[in-house]
Formats: structure tokens, sequence, C-alpha cells
């Protein structure tokens, strides 16, 4: 009797990963088109769900697929490229590359500075904040979960203007302030619920955290943005002469 011998795990999970790079390279597979599901995969490939589980999570370490929560995997858009030291703001940021941007205001709230927020803003007393979440989307896809926080007497009346603009743009024509100096911090990290919530992935799926503090012009930290960005929605590109 004639045994069959199974190719290395290794072997098998290169190969698979290698056919669905090539096809998304070669056009076969196009930006933002559903792949086939994990159970039609494993029946294309004659492998298990496991393995190709294990292909996606690789494909979407790369950058190259992505997960909707319930809803399955797709192929990544291009990446957009984001200097952190350029001054302009989001949505210029992305017309600049040739796609569209959109900012949507998920909530408000005005609290006690405590935990991470209270350490990001330096603050050892009781300080009020305003806390402002938005959500922003490259081409229609939520990609970016932002808090705004910011030192609430520094900031009166903000939470009437339109929150959906540019903070840096309110910053400057309603309390003429500039910024002097920003401190970055990047985290790969996992997805809390109401940001996993926010960008439709599964609680504890990888995202890339940025944690950006600003000092306006008389040298006074003045607020702090948390980002948390879909890894594969985008690349660091640091470029001092910007």
């Amino acid at each position: 009797m004639r045994t069959t011998v199974a190719p290395p795990l290794g072997t098998q999970l290169a190969r698979i990963k290698t056919n669905i790079r090539e096809q998304i390279e070669s056009g076969v597979l196009s930006e933002g088109q559903k792949l086939p599901s994990e159970r039609e995969l494993s029946e294309l490939f004659s492998t298990t769900r496991i393995t190709i589980k294990d292909a996606l999570i690789a494909l979407e370490t790369e950058g190259r697929i992505y997960r909707e929560e319930r809803r399955g995997w797709y192929v990544s858009p291009q990446r957009i490229r984001y200097n952190p030291l350029c001054r302009s703001h989001f949505h210029q940021m992305i017309r600049d590359q040739n796609r569209i941007a959109e900012t949507r205001l998920v909530n408000v709230r005005s609290e006690m500075a405590a935990g991470e927020y209270a350490q990001a803003l330096e603050v050892n007393t009781i300080t009020p904040i305003h806390i402002i979440e938005r959500l922003r989307c490259i081409d229609g896809r939520a990609v970016l979960f932002v808090e705004n926080v910011l030192k609430a007497s520094l900031f009166e009346g903000i939470l009437s203007e339109n929150l959906t603009m540019s903070l840096t743009g309110i910053y400057r024509e309603k309390f003429g302030y500039e910024t002097l100096r920003s401190r970055f911090d990047v985290i790969p990290t996992s997805a809390q619920a109401h940001v996993a919530k926010a960008l439709n992935l599964a609680e504890g799926q990888p995202v890339l955290k940025i944690c950006r503090v600003n000092y306006k012009q008389d040298g006074e930290l003045m607020d702090c943005e948390l980002e948390y960005w879909r890894p594969d929605a985008m690349m660091i590109c640091i470029d001092s002469v910007e």
C-alpha cells in the first residue's frame, strides 16, 4: 500500500502565502476585493483552516490584506505615507496623496485627567480635560480612531466648534495657538473594545498606536492625541525637510 507523505507545514504555509500574494500583485485580486472564505480557501489549497488562518494573518502583518469583523478578509489598498513631522492636517495629507478623507465625530466628554491621560499631559493635580473621539476614513474605509485630549482651561468654548474640522486650524483661528513642537511615542498594541468597535476589528486585533503630545508657542503643553491606526493602512515616513 502506497503512503502519501504530507509536505512540511512551513513549506505548505509558504506556498499558500506566496500564491495569494502573487494573485494580489498580478491584479487577479484587486484592492478592496473580498477573499474567499477561510473554508473555501482551505478546500482550494487542500489544507486545514488553521493553516489558512496562519497564512492570512501573516499576509495581514505584511499589510497585503485586512480583516473586517464578521465580514471576512479583503485586499488592502495602497498604504498612505505618514510623516509625523509634517504640520499639514489629516485631510490635507490624504488629499496630497490623491485619496479621499473623511472625519466623523464619535463622542465628546469632559472629565478629570487620570491614568494615561494625566500621564500624557504631565499633570499631577486635579485637571479638567476634554476628550474628543473621532473616526477617520480613507476612501470610505475606517482606518484611524483618534482621541484628542485637551486641557480644558486652555480651550474655553471649543466644544461648540465643528469638531470634524482640523483641530489645529481651530487652535490657530479661535485661540491663537501654534504648535511649537511635538513628541511622539509609537507603540504596536492590541485594540481595546471601543477602538475595535470603531474600526470594525475584533477586540485584541493588532493596531499601531501613536501618542503625540503637543506644545504651543510659549512652550506650554496643551494637548495630546492618541491615534489608533489599522496597521495595513499606513507607513511612517520620517522626512525632516517637510
